[in-house]
C-alpha cells in the first residue's frame, strides 16, 4: 500500500509538472466605437454581385480581455476628436462623408472601460491590429499601457507609403507627439502574450503590411478569433476580397488562414465590420 502511494505521489508530481498553466482568460466583452453608415457595401467590397449588394450600417469593433495577469484592451476605435458631429476637425472631410461615424462620446473606449466597470489607467496591455484611424485612434488615453503591434505596422504608421498617406487611412495625430515615447513590443509575427496559450496575436498582413489579429481561449474552454480587418464581413469570407488591401496574396493568405484555425480549433470567428454579426452578439460578455 505504501508503495502505491508513493507511485501516486509521484505521477500527481509529473501531471502538474507537464500540465498547461492554469491562468485562464476571465472574461472578454465586444463593443464598438460608435457605426459607420448607411452607405452601400460595393463602397467597401467593389466585388460584390449586384444581386448580393446592400446598404450596410458597420460596428467599429474593440475588445476588452480580462486575464489574471492584466487587462488588455484589443483596438481603441476612433479619436475621440470624432465624437458627436466632430468629425470634420479631425479626419479629412472625405472620410467623414464616406464613412459618415455616428461615434458619441459615450462610444469612445474609455467610457467603455468603466461600463464595464474598469479604467483606462488599469489597462496593462493595448494591441493594435493595425494603424488605420479606426483603430488606433485613442491609444494616447493609455500612456502607461504596453503597446503591441507588429514592427512593420509601427513604421507604416510613422511612415507610411505614399498610396496610403492619400487616402487619409493613417491620421498621424492619433499616434504622434507623446505616443512617440511609449513603451511598444514590436512584433515579428505571432507572440503568445501571457505564455499561457490562453491570448495569442496573430500575424495576418494583407489589409495591412503588418495587421494582426488575436485568438482567445476562455474558461469555459472556447476559442474565440477575432479577425479585425483581416476579415471585415461575412462577404469576405464567402470570397469577395476587401477594397482596401496593401496585398491582395497576403490578404487571401491571412483569410484561409483565419479560416482553417475556425475549422480546426472548432472556434467561433469574429469580424470587424460585420452589422448583422454586430447585432446578434455585440455588446455582450463572453466567458
Amino acid at each position: 500500500m505504501r508503495k502505491l502511494g508513493i507511485v501516486a505521489a509521484l505521477a500527481a508530481l509529473l501531471f502538474t509538472l507537464h500540465s498547461p498553466a492554469t491562468a485562464q482568460v476571465k472574461q472578454m466583452y465586444w463593443t464598438t466605437s460608435g457605426m459607420f453608415g448607411p452607405f452601400p457595401i460595393t463602397d467597401l467590397i467593389p466585388s460584390v454581385p449586384k444581386d448580393k449588394a446592400r446598404d450596410v450600417t458597420i460596428p467599429v469593433s474593440m475588445w476588452i480581455i480580462d486575464h489574471p495577469k492584466g487587462l488588455v484592451v484589443f483596438d481603441t476605435g476612433n479619436n475621440v476628436a470624432i465624437s458627436d458631429g466632430g468629425c470634420k476637425s479631425y479626419w479629412a472631410p472625405g472620410n467623414c462623408d464616406g464613412l459618415r461615424p455616428s461615434q458619441k462620446r459615450d462610444d469612445v473606449i474609455d467610457r467603455q472601460l468603466q461600463k464595464a466597470g474598469f479604467s483606462a489607467d488599469k489597462v496593462k496591455v493595448v494591441v493594435t491590429s493595425h494603424a488605420h484611424l479606426d483603430h488606433i485612434g485613442n491609444i494616447k488615453m493609455f500612456p502607461k499601457a504596453i503597446h503591441v503591434i507588429q514592427k512593420k505596422e509601427l513604421y507604416q504608421a510613422w511612415w507610411p507609403e505614399k498610396f496610403q498617406r492619400a487616402g487619409g487611412v493613417f491620421v498621424v495625430g492619433d499616434f504622434d507627439g507623446p505616443a512617440r515615447d511609449f513603451t511598444y513590443l514590436e512584433l515579428d509575427g505571432d507572440y503568445d502574450l501571457f505564455g499561457d496559450g490562453t491570448v495569442m496575436v496573430l500575424s495576418t498582413p494583407g489589409h495591412t503590411l503588418g495587421h494582426q489579429s488575436m485568438k482567445v481561449k476562455l474558461a469555459s474552454g472556447k476559442t474565440i478569433i477575432m479577425s479585425q480587418d483581416a476579415i471585415w464581413m461575412q462577404e469576405n469570407l464567402d470570397g469577395y476580397p476587401a477594397g482596401l488591401n496593401y496585398s491582395v496574396k497576403d490578404y487571401t493568405n491571412s483569410v484561409n488562414r483565419l479560416k482553417m484555425m475556425r475549422d480546426i480549433e472548432n472556434a467561433d470567428l469574429f469580424f470587424a465590420h460585420d452589422q448583422d454579426q454586430f447585432k446578434a452578439k455585440g455588446n455582450q460578455w463572453y466567458k
